[in-house]
């Protein structure tokens, strides 16, 4: 597997697996019909100190990554990250990998930490990853998502000093 900047050529691989992630609305906050331009725009188009990652396996894009400022001015010094992976690599590392590189960018882009501010409890895969590379949950959101099938889900609120 290799770890790589995202270039704008990759976009459609990516929102090949993006479109449908964002469409069954289980794991991230956007609506379900929030339009390509507007993704592309959140993941592509933020200035640095953003960045974002894909994870190439079997010559494929598998996953993605983009890493920014949680807040800006005083709060700029703590990572925000949102990742997807192509469900198709699931189980293969992806996410594993993906995670550590972002954690290493954003430590050598001079963030001081990274925070996440809605894992949604039910994506349990990805709450247990997040624990393994050292993030701690610093509170459960109470129904903080309104998840399609469950109803309204807790969410984590994460957070690991780089």
């Amino acid at each position: 597997m290799q770890i790589r900047d995202a270039a704008e050529s990759d976009w459609p691989a990516m929102w090949a697996f993006m479109r449908p992630i964002v469409e069954a609305a289980e794991t991230y906050p956007w609506a379900p019909d929030t339009p390509e331009d507007w993704v592309h725009a959140y993941w592509m188009e933020r200035p640095a100190p953003a960045s974002r990652l894909v994870a190439e396996l079997d010559g494929q894009v598998a996953g993605t990554v983009e890493i920014h400022p949680n807040l800006p001015g005083q709060g700029s010094h703590v990572a925000n990250a949102g990742f997807m992976v192509d469900p198709a690599f699931g189980r293969r590392g992806v996410g594993r990998a993906l995670g550590e590189a972002a954690l290493a960018r954003a430590k050598a882009d001079g963030f001081y930490a990274m925070q996440f501010n809605a894992v949604v409890a039910t994506n349990t895969h990805a709450v247990k990853l997040w624990h393994s590379l050292g993030m701690s949950t610093l509170a459960l959101i109470p129904g903080g998502f309104d998840h399609p099938k469950d109803g309204l889900v807790d969410m984590h609120l994460m957070f690991r000093v780089l």
